[in-house]
């Protein structure tokens, strides 16, 4: 026998000795899902140390297990992580109606788990019956996050308000919400003083704010308060002075008229706020109310200016005071001068989106190119997250920009224009990516764009080991790239394709893959259904669905999402998909 195999041997029998409280006593110091999933392959008594000391799930597929399953493995379950659609729902590829509901997850948590604390939920459908029934199953319920949800009004979040005495946080973010008004605040019962977290940014109603006010006024734990564009600047101001302990606040509108006295009150409220390490909304914020931002920013490691079109100067004078920013969010319209302010000011930046301010407007003279790019690259060389948009790049300068940062773990570069060549040289952009993946040894999500040859898919597979995500749109020559990618890179967890001239022999190049991913997205490709119904037969514990809409075709697979799962078939899928 091997030495070193018969050495792991024992030491592996030796550590299945501890007594199982002790051993469910260390586990229960994991906190990564994925390092707990590890240790329960060890021998049978960590796995079964582990599946009782585990609190916490994340689940980031519904349909990939059920919810009996669930509750058989892990007994004691105190939070869940749940996401539901795949992510090109956020961008209108996913029909309506497809699928994703929370209910019947609730329906058996109420029986297997009533105590309950915690829920986060992306990309699922949530009906307000759904969040009445959490309301009232759950008695020590304590957290609700719903990020890109559909399904629910401001109805549902006034049971939650109502009936949640314990509620620590209600996180609601980016959701396709039925807004009926804001008089869901006034549901928080007069002696409610737990709320740590409230975040209501993208509702889009008045708010009750004398309700708000007071809800602010009597949670001293209060740390998150993400208010909407609706509360004014002098609105703010009270709040502040009544929250003193926040550590990321969103604001409202700027789009307000203030006299010297007001001005003063809200720079003075701002001042006080000296743990800040979050802002953001600054709606329509101008070079005239800035200034009282500046003494509350001294400690912000994350600013996000989404939803403010600042231009260059604007964003210079804002960034000299902050001088800890690691994580800063902006629209294009700060320009290249604007990017160059960034390299100036923030040395300790480790993540950058610069997202389009008008995405579908050709015409438009603002933006960002290569130049700011490389600005942020010489001054930020912490830089280890980008998404970036723009309308032209150049091999060169990504291969410097990587050559600058090394590090990079998500490396999203989206050149609005399709099929976008190199604009100085007219060469496809091959080796920009090239460059990327081969420098940056630890990159684990990339986004790929402009004009794009198979070479591109050729040294992903060749080069990038630690690959989980790729997302690629309009590039590609043929089934090679794909088959490249699938066969070179042994950790890809999710791929998603669109507008590709990838095909069936594309699409079977992954039989011995799929089952070690989570998910693969494909539309508007050269997939037939008979390369789908191969797939399917060939791997029977994949889920294989078809979505039918009216830009498919006879025997053209237009839109196929495969994923693992233990559950088999989904018993909830709409007349449009086929489950094959």
């Amino acid at each position: 026998m091997d030495p070193k195999k018969s050495r792991d041997s024992a030491e592996s029998a030796r550590a299945a000795q501890f007594p199982d409280e002790v051993l469910e006593r260390v586990l229960s110091l994991l906190a990564s899902h994925k390092d707990r999933s590890a240790v329960s392959l060890v021998s049978k008594t960590w796995y079964n140390a582990e599946r009782w000391s585990r609190t916490r799930v994340f689940i980031g597929n519904c349909y990939s297990v059920t919810p009996e399953i669930v509750a058989r493995r892990f007994p004691n379950i105190r939070s869940v992580t749940l996401k539901g659609k795949p992510r090109f729902s956020d961008f209108n590829l996913v029909p309506q109606n497809w699928g994703a509901d929370i209910q019947s997850w609730l329906a058996v948590f109420a029986e297997r788990y009533p105590s309950l604390e915690e829920l986060r939920l992306k990309r699922m459908t949530v009906t307000d019956e759904s969040l009445k029934f959490l309301a009232l199953k759950f008695q020590n319920f304590r957290a609700l996050s719903l990020m890109s949800c559909d399904g629910f009004s401001t109805n549902g979040l006034a049971a939650i308000a109502a009936r949640c005495r314990n509620l620590t946080e209600l996180d609601i973010q980016e959701n396709g919400i039925d807004d009926n008004s804001g008089d869901w605040l006034s549901c928080f019962p007069e002696n409610f003083v737990s709320l740590e977290v409230l975040n209501f940014a993208s509702l889009s109603s008045d708010v009750d704010f004398d309700a708000l006010e007071r809800l602010v006024s009597r949670c001293n734990s209060l740390k998150v308060l993400r208010v909407n564009r609706t509360i004014t600047l002098d609105q703010l101001q009270r709040l502040l002075v009544r929250a003193p302990r926040l550590t990321e606040l969103g604001t409202g509108s700027f789009l307000q008229d203030l006299n010297a006295h007001q001005y003063s009150e809200l720079e003075r409220a701002f001042g006080g706020c000296k743990n800040l390490h979050t802002l953001s909304g600054l709606h329509d914020a101008t070079a005239l109310y800035l200034p009282v931002l500046y003494l509350a920013c001294a400690n912000l490691t994350f600013l996000n200016l989404n939803d403010t079109a600042l231009q260059d100067e604007e964003l210079a004078k804002v960034l000299v005071h902050c001088p800890r920013l690691q994580r800063l969010w902006v629209l294009d319209t700060v320009g290249d001068e604007g990017l160059e302010a960034v390299a100036l000011n923030c040395p300790l930046l480790e993540e950058l989106r610069v997202f389009p301010a008008n995405p579908f407007d050709e015409e438009v003279n603002h933006g960002v190119s290569e130049s700011g790019f490389l600005a942020v690259s010489y001054g930020c060389r912490r830089l280890r997250y980008v998404l970036y948009f723009c309308r032209q790049m150049t091999n060169a300068a990504v291969a410097t920009i990587v050559q600058n940062c090394p590090d990079f773990t998500h490396f999203r570069l989206c050149i609005m224009n399709p099929g976008q060549p190199d604009y100085v040289t007219n060469e496809p952009m091959d080796e920009a990516f090239g460059a990327v993946v081969k420098t940056c040894t630890k990159l684990q999500r990339l986004a790929v764009s402009g004009l794009l040859t198979d070479l591109t898919f050729e040294y992903i597979g060749r080069y990038a080991k630690n690959l989980e995500t790729l997302s690629v749109a309009f590039a590609g020559s043929s089934d090679w790239g794909m088959q490249c990618v699938l066969e070179g890179c042994p950790k890809l967890r999710k791929l998603e394709i669109r507008d590709c001239p990838f095909g069936n022999a594309a699409l079977l190049s992954g039989l011995e893959k799929y089952e070690s991913m989570r998910s693969l997205w494909m539309s508007a490709c050269k997939v037939t259904m008979n390369g789908c119904e191969v797939l399917a037969r060939e791997r029977p514990r994949l889920n294989v669905e078809v979505m039918k809409d009216e830009e498919s075709s006879d025997g053209q697979a237009y839109k196929v999402y495969v994923y693992r799962t233990v559950a088999g078939p989904r018993r909830d899928a709409p007349p449009f998909v086929f489950t094959l």
